[in-house]
């Protein structure tokens, strides 16, 4: 029996490296972007399928989901579009502020909705996977509204497990630390204000040096997680990715939030 995943944010960084990586397991993979015709490298792989999906746009979410479910029998369901947004939080304005809440947490809820109902239904046995962060365990400095959409996924996905578990419907979080495609690009909105740039730069020369113990998985390697949390058949909540977040998983557990705050403050001090 072949298998279906529905991805967000397939055109590039973690969407794209487990749309290659699902296929070459033979699954089929419906890969969906802001903007399919600009897509070249996985178009061509056989069983992957691009559909045009923003997030940000009901319309199009509804749209869409009605049409590949007129063709597809969907088994797994990726929510993993979003970007990270940093800057001091009194530079953001109200529409930076909204931009990113909607992205990184409404739209995850609204491509989520349908396909519970879709699942319960079909009386399919659906997982839903939903890509959140290391902030979402423990909070970035520079980074207070990215880390509050993460944070608030990983309680959305535990209380909507309460409801639909009797249904057989899993949900799953993936929680990365760094990676490889992050704080660079077209993933990554700056907001600028001077009084921050001397912690800013500080960060970046931590990110360098290692001092801050980020470790930037790649794609590839985040991506075999993903693949772990859709096929293992565990009703585990969250997966954490990559050495640094697992130990900012281990921190929080052993040491407590205050104590973890008080020496992740002195880091960069």
């Amino acid at each position: 029996m072949q298998n279906t995943i529905f991805i967000t944010g397939a055109s590039s960084g973690l969407g794209k490296a487990a749309a290659k990586l699902f296929q070459s397991k033979g699954w089929t993979v419906i890969a969906t972007m802001r903007d399919p015709k600009k897509e070249q490298e996985i178009s061509s792989l056989e069983r992957v399928h691009l559909y045009p999906l923003d997030v940000t746009n009901p319309d199009q979410v509804r749209s869409t989901i009605d049409e590949v479910l007129k063709h597809f029998k969907v088994d797994v369901v990726f929510n993993n579009a979003g970007y990270g947004m940093v800057g001091g939080f009194e530079a953001y304005s109200q529409n930076d502020i909204q931009r990113q809440i909607e992205t990184n947490f409404i739209g995850v809820l609204r491509v989520a909705q349908p396909f519970i109902t879709y699942f319960r239904k079909q009386k399919k046995q659906g997982i839903l996977l939903t890509t959140t962060s290391a902030a979402g365990i423990a909070a970035n400095p520079l980074a207070s509204v990215y880390s509050a959409t993460k944070f608030a996924l990983e309680g959305w996905s535990e209380a909507v497990n309460y409801e639909v578990n009797q249904f057989g419907i899993r949900l799953k979080t993936i929680a990365p630390g760094g990676m490889a495609t992050d704080y660079a690009g077209r993933s990554l909105a700056y907001i600028e204000n001077a009084a921050y740039t001397p912690l800013w730069e500080k960060m970046i020369a931590g990110f360098e040096d290692g001092s801050t113990g980020v470790h930037f998985s790649t794609a590839e390697d985040v991506a075999e997680v993903v693949f772990e949390a859709a096929t293992d058949n565990r009703p585990q909540l969250r997966y954490v990715a990559g050495p640094d977040a697992q130990k900012i998983a281990d921190d929080r557990k052993e040491l407590g939030q205050q104590k973890q705050f008080e020496l992740i403050s002195k880091s960069y001090q």
